[in-house]
């Protein structure tokens, strides 16, 4: 981004990392604080998926809806006081609607109250080494004291997926059926650019548009954020630019960046929980009976420079992973012979995911006797990320008018439902040129509906669509499109 262009959006910043090194590849403002908007909830799922993994939740839980919760404003499923969804339910509604009524259900059925989780999202973020990030809600929603970076929302984009591999496929969900209601995904980029897999778009008047984006391709893996956008359409040809400039230069090899894993979690950990522990088939053995691997010693990953917080104790509860290792306080497997470890491996649960085979239950786990303590161990470092040099290259950014679109409103990107598209221009201001254009020809006609351009690729160039969007129905979006053929305009109706 060219300083004159960073003028003349003072809400920009983007950074691009190589998710295999920690790398640096590009960074613009990336330790500027921010308004995090929705990739708030990026974090609230980071929080249910830890009770996901700890056992205390499952995907079935129901999760009670308060007055409170069901009175947030828009984006929302609508939930009505006194009900319940399915924790699987609220992870689909979260990434795909961004619903600001399920992120305070999924808050309250945790920590009991939105201060309490805003708290806990916080001293998480710290843990992860994200330094600069407040939370005080789980939605995003307007507060002033609620902020982030750049740099911290790419930490949180690598960890949520390091750490929880299994939950993080939900953010590939491209649409989501719930009670008969149809609902995209915002992220635009899944399914339109090569090797997206997540994650999470935002947007409030004081952000303006925001993307965390995982790019995997040709080994390479990218977190790439880009924040302040001025429109849906123009962050994401920004996202585009970012990826095509900067995934060429990142890594093919081997990972050689430490795991991005929370140091301590002192406000999750009741001993109660160690009645959870699956005692292996034989009789455990003393730590000095087992021939630990000569392999290299595991990392507990500690970011440079984190902030303290007050009263973070190590855990001393163990938590059983979906694979079946039992692992200590920072959740990073313990290496083990490969007969003990058999032996230790119990059934996982079978991944809900409603496509796959389903695996045979868990066996339910016995209490240890006291006098045969499981006993585990493991070598740990301390070791630093090293930060990334802040003067990184700077990447030419869409052009300051391509930004004053027609279709910047101040929602998300359209839902699933009829359009009409009238033209396919090769820059944004035409598209937007067509959309006016037209609007002032059959103006009655269109009154109601959104104009609204996209980019798309085509034969590796980048075209930006001239649509119409918001009808309820295939002969609402016809007879728009009869009407402007009569008035010498190309149109076509498609239901997206």
């Amino acid at each position: 981004m060219t300083p004159a262009t960073a003028n003349a959006n003072s809400k920009y910043s983007g950074i691009v990392v190589d998710a295999k090194t920690g790398k640096t590849l590009y960074s613009y403002k990336a330790d500027t604080k921010r308004y995090p908007a929705s990739l708030t909830k990026i974090m609230t799922l980071y929080m249910l998926f830890e009770e996901l993994e700890a056992g205390r939740m499952s995907l079935r839980t129901p999760l009670k809806v308060s007055k409170y919760a069901a009175s947030r404003p828009p984006s929302k499923l609508g939930l009505k006081p006194g009900s319940t969804i399915r924790a699987k339910d609220a992870i689909l509604a979260l990434v795909t609607k961004s619903a600001n009524d399920v992120a305070v259900v999924v808050a309250e059925n945790i920590s009991g109250s939105v201060s309490a989780f805003g708290r806990r999202m916080t001293q998480r973020a710290r843990q992860l080494g994200m330094k600069s990030t407040t939370f005080k809600n789980p939605s995003g929603l307007p507060n002033s004291k609620q902020v982030t970076t750049a740099r911290d929302m790419a930490v949180l984009g690598r960890a949520i997926q390091e750490r929880f591999p299994k939950y993080y496929k939900y953010f590939g969900t491209r649409v989501y059926s719930y009670k008969g209601r149809r609902y995209g995904n915002h992220n635009r980029l899944l399914g339109r650019v090569k090797g997206v897999d997540g994650i999470k778009t935002g947007y409030i008047r004081a952000s303006g548009f925001n993307l965390v984006t995982s790019v995997k391709r040709n080994n390479r893996h990218i977190v790439a954020v880009v924040m302040g956008g001025r429109s849906g359409a123009s962050r994401n040809a920004q996202m585009k630019k970012l990826i095509a400039s900067y995934l060429p230069k990142a890594s093919r090899g081997k990972r050689t960046a430490p795991m991005l894993v929370a140091r301590g979690t002192s406000a999750i950990p009741r001993y109660a929980e160690l009645r959870n522990i699956p005692v292996p088939d034989t009789k455990p053995v003393l730590l000095a009976q087992v021939e630990v691997p000569d392999t290299k010693p595991l990392a507990f990953a500690r970011p440079a420079a984190i902030a303290e917080v007050p009263d973070a104790k190590p855990i001393i509860a163990a938590t059983q992973l979906a694979h079946g290792d039992i692992v200590t306080g920072s959740i990073v497997p313990v290496p083990q012979k490969a007969d003990l470890k058999a032996a230790l491996r119990r059934k996982s649960l079978a991944f809900n995911s409603g496509a796959g085979v389903p695996l045979p239950p868990a066996a339910a786990p016995r209490a240890p006797k006291r006098s045969e303590p499981v006993i585990r161990a493991v070598r740990t470092q301390t070791i630093q990320v090293a930060s990334a040099a802040s003067g990184a290259a700077a990447l030419p950014a869409a052009p300051a008018n391509a930004s004053v679109t027609v279709a910047a409103n101040n929602t998300a990107d359209p839902e699933p439902g009829w359009q009409i598209q009238i033209a396919a221009a090769e820059t944004e201001d035409g598209a937007i040129s067509m959309l006016k254009k037209a609007q002032g020809r059959v103006g009655r006609t269109l009154r109601g509906y959104d104009p609204h351009t996209e980019p798309v690729e085509a034969d590796g160039t980048t075209l930006y669509r001239a649509r119409f969007v918001g009808f309820k129905s295939k002969t609402a979006a016809w007879d728009a499109c009869k009407t402007l053929k009569r008035n010498k305009f190309n149109c076509y109706a498609v239901y997206q």
